[in-house]
C-alpha cells in the first residue's frame, strides 16, 4: 500500500529529479556567451585593396565606412573587430581583435595596409578625472519650492 511509505521515501525520487533539473541548470547559466562587434573580415575583400591604386572612395565601395579615423591625421582608417566572451556574470574577456590600418597619401591614394590582431593590441587606462562645472546642483525640492511666487501676474485685471 502506498500510504504505508514513510514521506521521506516518497519525496526522496522527486528530489533527486530537483536537484538534477538545478545543476543542469546552473550548468547552463554558466556556458560562455559570446559577443562580435565591429568589422567581421574576410580576407578575400581585403585583398581586393591595392597599394597605389585604390582611392578612398574605392576602400569605402569595397569595405563600407571606417570603425575609426586617426584623430590627428585623416590619412588613416581603421578597420576594428572585436569578440569578446563573457561567463556568467564575471568581466567580458576580449578573445579576438583584428584590426586594419590603412594608410593613404595626400593624393587619397592607399599607400599601405597593415592588419594584425590581439597579439599587438596594448591595454590602456582612461583618465577618470571629472571637468568641474559652474553651478550648483539643483534638488527636486529645490525647483519646487524656488518657482513659489514666481507666478505671472501681468495678464490678470482684478481693479
Amino acid at each position: 500500500m502506498r500510504g504505508n511509505k514513510p514521506l521521506s521515501q516518497r519525496l526522496y525520487p522527486l528530489s533527486r529529479c530537483v536537484a538534477a533539473a538545478a545543476l543542469c541548470i546552473g550548468i547552463a547559466a554558466c556556458s560562455p556567451r559570446l559577443d562580435t562587434r565591429g568589422y567581421q573580415f574576410d580576407p578575400d575583400t581585403l585583398s581586393q585593396i591595392v597599394p597605389g591604386t585604390h582611392t578612398r572612395d574605392d576602400v569605402t565601395e569595397i569595405l563600407g565606412s571606417p570603425s575609426s579615423t586617426a584623430l590627428l591625421d585623416s590619412e588613416v582608417w581603421y578597420y576594428i573587430g572585436n569578440q569578446t566572451e563573457t561567463f556568467a556574470f564575471f568581466e567580458p574577456k576580449v578573445t579576438e581583435r583584428q584590426v586594419v590600418t590603412i594608410n593613404f597619401d595626400s593624393n587619397g591614394v592607399v599607400s599601405t595596409i597593415d592588419a594584425f590582431g590581439l597579439e599587438r593590441s596594448r591595454k590602456f587606462d582612461f583618465v577618470e578625472r571629472e571637468t568641474p562645472t559652474t553651478g550648483s546642483q539643483i534638488t527636486l525640492l529645490d525647483q519646487l519650492l524656488g518657482n513659489l511666487g514666481r507666478f505671472n501676474k501681468q495678464g490678470k485685471t482684478g481693479r
